[in-house]
């Protein structure tokens, strides 16, 4: 009965799409010669109406959709267009429905990944399973022509073209009965035919009618195919497929095996029959599809439950879990993931084991990853783990630090120092050669530019080579019976430049020999290299090397002395080192000021009673905060010069008189010609240079200057050429003469401070110095501070 209601109920439907085909009475066409005939059209409305529900109740539904399009439907050439619409929106709403069943959340979980967690402390995943990630790349591409071994079936279409003794072309639809019908020719069966079969199965049926013509035949749109997939699936359900689609593309559709489904015994029935198991690991991991078949109509998937399973990890590039064949080896699961890796000991495996008639059930064993050992059959519940190979270098020694290449050597029986650094071309490191490459690059940006220019031919030299420690040299080797390492000192310069045998040691596998540079150990004066720039009034200027112990006068003597025009008492002696140290005396100083401002500036505003006092006093405060502010501001823009006061006699004349300072790296000499002026700053009315003329004063300078309203003639001080600071103190002893009296020398510069007012602003800066005179004393600023403070 339910065969028979199903049968009325698509012939009610048919009748009704014929009946809105009467009016009109056309057909599609798609040239002007064609059979007088509507089989084309009902052909089209047949295909769609195979698509739709198999009720009498659909029947009715689908015949108001069709009577609703009006005349839309009713002419010939919109027909079949309207009824790929309402398929395409058909397709759409089941793409829509597939999505939807399964929500968005967290992958879980099974029993053997948690346990496997536990063990190893990794959440391995399901081998496999990341290719279910992207289903869409799996997908069968209704678009690409059908294979010559495609066979068609009811929804099939047939693009049909005949010419010769009769001419015309018409798009045939396959019925559900798997039949089209041709004009003239009558119903030709063309389900179960094969497509390379096609053109013979049509010529034969119109050369029945026809002679003298020819044809060709291709398929057009293909059918959509129902399958359903059951069991242990992600989505499982009903899916509707093109027809190209075989075992694989409905699996990836479906989103593969969930968690607990297997994926080496895959079954496709059919008509209640398994026609192929399908094992995807050999899909997966060879690439094998003899087992994938193409689907048919009603097609069942069945992914039953996976039974046994085991966990490989460690040093494996497919850490994973995997599911066992019969009888599967050890060899057989590690060639799934592409076989034991090359950095895998093959000299020891762990395989933990659970084995439920002992107690406990859990069991360590090893094996080794040869013959016998991948022969192992494997079991469920299996862990194995590959362990890495010993990073130990059996036959190595290291060379490392200031060398050309510091490497791993081969070692060798009576290996020594000298095979290992034959020569001296064996510590020039690449960076020499690549600094020294880059002193003619005419690209080199500009930021490669040392910051302090005077400093750029110095440091030139100074950054080509690396000083290398020649008096120590180490061996590390590692004391086996102990297990603690030992240091084996040795003379790098008496075994590699004098071929000392003492110092020339024996090595061992294993050995680690390091070279030291002047960068990693300090070494003592005499040993480093110490390059001292010498400027101005010379007979020679230039960067030089000094030797052993060498002192500025000797230095400047051995270079050819001083000039005719050299003024000895200006001389400038420079040491990083002091710079290094006055900087950061000044940046401490700087820090004090900033930290007691602020404190001066708590304390005003919590004092006080009186509000309109307060008021004043705050904003008095907030004008000497600003003020004082700036003052700092312009002091962190101060940099050291490193300069030492020589305090020489400023009579002298003989290269004698220089000190005897001995030379370190970095020095900086500069010796001036004789200035013809000397200088006054501050609260002064000429302050500009004034002509120095023999004979002349400290006073002199003074009243050639002239005070200001606002000076302080009682803090005035003299910055003597030679870097020293000469103040009205030094000068004020019974016997020491006055400070006006004192000669002025070429160079020397007066700086005359401003009063001392309560509320000005340098009050707070000198009561926390005590005297101007400590900023150039203790900080080595020149006149260039002077005039900036």
């Amino acid at each position: 009965m339910i065969f028979h209601a199903a049968f009325l109920a698509r012939r009610v439907r048919a009748i009704t799409c014929a009946l809105l085909l009467l009016p009109g009475l056309g057909y599609a066409q798609t040239t002007p010669r064609t059979w007088d005939s509507p089989v084309g059209a009902v052909a089209n409305g047949e295909r769609a109406l195979a698509s739709s529900p198999d009720s009498a109740s659909a029947s009715e539904s689908e015949a108001t959709r069709l009577e609703s399009k009006g005349a839309a439907v009713r002419e010939p050439g919109k027909l079949a267009e309207a009824v790929d619409q309402e398929a395409k929106e058909a397709d759409s709403s089941k793409r829509t429905a597939d999505k939807t069943r399964a929500p968005n959340r967290k992958e879980p979980t099974s029993q053997f990944q948690r346990f496997v967690q536990e063990a190893t402390g990794s959440l391995l995943p399901h081998f496999g399973s990341a290719l279910f990630e992207a289903p869409p790349a799996y997908g069968a591409d209704a678009g690409l022509a059908a294979p010559v071994g495609y066979v068609l079936g009811p929804g099939d279409e047939v693009r049909l073209r005949v010419w010769g003794a009769v001419d015309f072309s018409a798009n045939l639809l396959v019925d559900r009965n798997g039949q089209v019908q041709i004009p003239r020719v009558g119903v030709v069966t063309l389900a179960g035919v094969a497509l390379s079969e096609l053109e013979t199965v049509l010529r034969g049926q119109i050369a029945r009618t026809y002679t003298n013509f020819s044809l060709s035949a291709n398929l057009g749109r293909l059918r959509s195919i129902q399958v359903y997939v059951v069991g242990q699936a992600k989505q499982p359900g009903t899916y509707v497929v093109s027809s190209l689609s075989t075992l694989v593309n409905a699996l990836f559709v479906s989103g593969g095996p969930n968690i607990n489904g297997s994926m080496r015994r895959i079954e496709l029935q059919r008509a209640g029959k398994v026609v192929t198991r399908l094992d995807l690991y050999d899909f997966i991991a060879r690439g094998d599809k003899s087992k994938d078949l193409a689907l048919m109509p009603g097609d069942v998937i069945f992914i039953p439950p996976a039974t046994q399973r085991v966990a490989v990890t460690g040093a494996f590039d497919q850490a994973a879990i995997y599911e066992l064949g019969p009888n599967t080896t050890v060899a057989e699961v590690l060639s799934l993931g592409g076989g034991a890796s090359p950095v895998a000991s093959s000299r020891k495996a762990i395989l933990e084991r659970v084995d439920a008639s002992q107690q406990p059930a859990r069991q360590v064993q090893t094996l080794a990853l040869d013959t016998d050992g991948l022969r192992l059959p494997l079991r469920g519940g299996d862990i194995l783990t590959l362990l890495p190979v010993s990073p130990a270098f059996a036959n190595a020694v290291t060379l490392q630090g200031v060398v050309a290449e510091p490497l791993r050597y081969p070692w060798f029986e009576g290996m020594r120092i000298r095979d290992l650094i034959p020569s001296r071309e064996a510590l020039i490191t690449p960076d020499y050669y690549r600094r020294k490459n880059q002193l003619v690059q005419k690209d080199r940006p500009q930021s490669a530019a040392p910051a302090n220019v005077d400093e750029a031919v110095t440091n030139r030299f100074r950054s080509v080579v690396d000083q290398i420690n020649w008096q120590y040299a180490v061996i590390e080797r590692l004391n086996r019976d102990t297990l603690s390492i030992e240091l084996l000192p040795f003379n790098l310069g008496k075994a590699v430049l004098q071929n000392d045998a003492t110092e020339n040691r024996v090595l061992t596998p294993g050995d680690v020999v390091t070279i030291f540079n002047h960068q990693d150990l300090a070494l003592p004066q005499e040993r480093q290299s110490r390059l001292v720039r010498v400027e101005g009034e010379v007979a020679a200027p230039g960067v030089y090397t000094t030797l052993p112990g060498e002192t500025l006068p000797q230095l400047i003597a051995r270079i050819g002395g001083l000039s005719s025009n050299a003024y000895l008492f200006g001389v400038e002696f420079a040491r990083e080192s002091v710079r290094r140290q006055q900087q950061g005396n000044l940046d401490t100083f700087i820090r004090k000021l900033e930290a007691q401002l602020q404190g001066r500036a708590a304390g005003t505003i919590a004092t006080g009673s009186d509000p309109t006092a307060l008021a004043q006093a705050q904003n008095m405060q907030q004008q000497q905060q600003a003020q004082l502010k700036a003052q700092i501001d312009r002091l962190r823009t101060l940099r050291s010069s490193g300069r030492i006061a020589l305090e020489l006699d400023p009579q002298s004349r003989a290269l004698s008189a220089l000190p005897a300072i001995v030379l370190e790296d970095g020095d900086r000499v500069v010796v001036p010609s004789v200035p013809s002026f000397v200088s006054a700053l501050g609260a002064v009315s000429n302050e500009n240079a004034i002509i120095y003329k023999p004979g002349k004063n400290i006073g002199d300078i003074i009243r050639a200057a002239g005070f200001q309203v606002d000076a302080e003639p009682a803090s005035a001080f003299v910055l003597r050429a030679d870097g020293s600071v000469l103040t009205k103190r030094d000068r004020a002893g019974w016997f020491g003469g006055s400070f006006e009296s004192t000669p002025i020398m070429p160079g020397d510069t007066l700086v005359v401070p401003a009063k001392v007012d309560v509320e000005s602003t340098y009050n707070f800066t000198i009561r926390a110095l005590k005297d101007w005179t400590q900023i150039f004393a203790n900080f080595g600023l020149g006149v260039v501070a002077a005039k900036q403070l």
